[in-house]
């Protein structure tokens, strides 16, 4: 992959990160503020419905950092790009999708259909 795109893809993924942190930083901010006062059990009921929404994306965000991370990592020691299986390039395409995949299409789909067969 050309040294351009690859720097687009380190772009892309810093960004990515910067998105997420501002977005905890705000659920963190919204779920510090003590002023939520509620005398009507439903509308307490309808805050914490909210809130523990709010906190698995958190945890989704979370767990996407980590493979964020791990993609950067990819770029610096030269293996974005190949897929970890069949150590073939993955599509530029499949990589604007899905920036932070380790698999190309072909085994992705192996992977998942073994999945379907074993159930796991």
């Amino acid at each position: 992959m050309k040294k351009e795109k690859v720097e687009y893809f380190r772009r892309l993924l810093n960004q990515k990160i910067e998105e997420i942190l501002s977005g905890a930083e705000k659920t963190l901010s919204d779920m510090t503020d003590l002023t939520d006062k509620f005398p009507d059990p439903a509308d307490r009921a309808t805050l914490e419905s909210d809130r523990n929404f709010e906190l698995r994306i958190r945890d989704r965000e979370r767990k996407l950092l980590q493979k964020i991370q791990s993609a950067l990592e990819r770029i610096d020691d030269g293996t974005f790009g190949v897929c970890e299986n069949c150590g073939e390039d993955i599509s530029e395409k499949r990589l604007e999708a899905r920036p932070v995949t380790t698999l190309c299409l072909d085994c992705k789909k192996k992977q998942e259909a073994t999945e379907k067969i074993h159930g796991t």
